[in-house]
């Protein structure tokens, strides 16, 4: 990008943040910076890794649940007004799109989420594993059991969270010995935009042994241009593992970052092709 279009990106940003109460169409915001509706589409697409539409519902719904939290009393109605959207069904649709849980729910703070969760060893170091009724929501490679259960309680802040072992976690710890294809046994309970949904979900489409690049995975759900803001969604998987963000790499053949430490990505890269020749 040139730094003239740069600066029409970051005045539509400002734009969308300053005026977003009155919850701006696509035509308002390329006219505000002299484009066409359809270049501006594009260009924003391609630099933001989301529509301008998405942008918006993003501020907006950030604002919502500002105001929720900030005031008890405040209700979602006074949240629905104050952002500036025609009615609380369209807060609710944000909140279910974007947050996986309604207005009501994120009010309260998910006091009614319990996660079960235990700790584990696998073949790559020690893990804190957590479920809810629906599925996995967290995994992760752990240097000690106090900074993973802090960082569990930082993901979901008002849960109940119980050291319970059950039988999703069973199954979803099993795949560090199990043949390659039993991938499709674990149920998983994810919390992200929509944006990242579509990232994780690619991953769960490269098979064990192989790898794909953040280039490929931009192209894969449309837009080949997010590179950057698919290497964020990556970073960003709750899931260690089992949604296998450990295969992608640079286009260079570079194995790049990984949250859990690049020699375990090595590490699991190696086991996984192994498994491979074997069979």
């Amino acid at each position: 990008m040139n730094n003239d279009q740069f600066e029409r990106i970051a005045q539509a940003i400002k734009y969308i943040q300053n005026n977003f109460k009155d919850q701006p169409n696509l035509e308002d915001i390329a006219k505000h910076i002299h484009l066409s509706p359809s270049h501006f589409q594009r260009l924003f697409s391609e630099w933001a890794g989301v529509s301008p539409k998405k942008f918006l519902q993003y501020i907006s719904l950030e604002y919502a649940k500002k105001i929720l939290k900030q005031n008890q009393h405040n209700s979602i109605l006074d949240a629905t007004f104050e952002t500036g959207l025609s009615s609380t069904s369209r807060l609710h649709d944000l909140f279910i799109q974007i947050e996986g849980m309604t207005p009501a729910e994120y009010k309260n703070g998910g006091e009614n989420l319990i996660i079960n969760y235990q700790y584990a060893e696998s073949i790559f170091g020690n893990v804190l594993i957590a479920s809810t009724v629906k599925g996995i929501c967290y995994l992760s490679f752990i240097t000690s059991k106090r900074e993973g259960l802090n960082d569990l309680s930082n993901k979901f802040p008002h849960a109940r969270l119980i050291e319970q072992s059950d039988e999703l976690q069973h199954n979803a710890l099993a795949l560090f010995s199990l043949e390659v294809n039993e991938l499709s046994r674990i149920k998983l309970h994810l919390k992200g935009t929509d944006f990242q949904l579509k990232v994780w979900e690619s991953l769960l489409k490269i098979p064990s042994g192989q790898l794909s690049t953040y280039a490929r995975i931009a192209a894969e759900i449309e837009n080949p241009k997010a590179s950057r803001a698919v290497g964020s969604a990556i970073g960003s998987n709750p899931v260690a593992y089992l949604i296998p963000c450990h295969r992608v790499i640079q286009s260079t053949g570079i194995l790049g970052d990984y949250h859990w430490g690049s020699a375990r990505k090595a590490a699991i890269i190696a086991w996984e092709a192994s498994k491979i020749n074997q069979q």
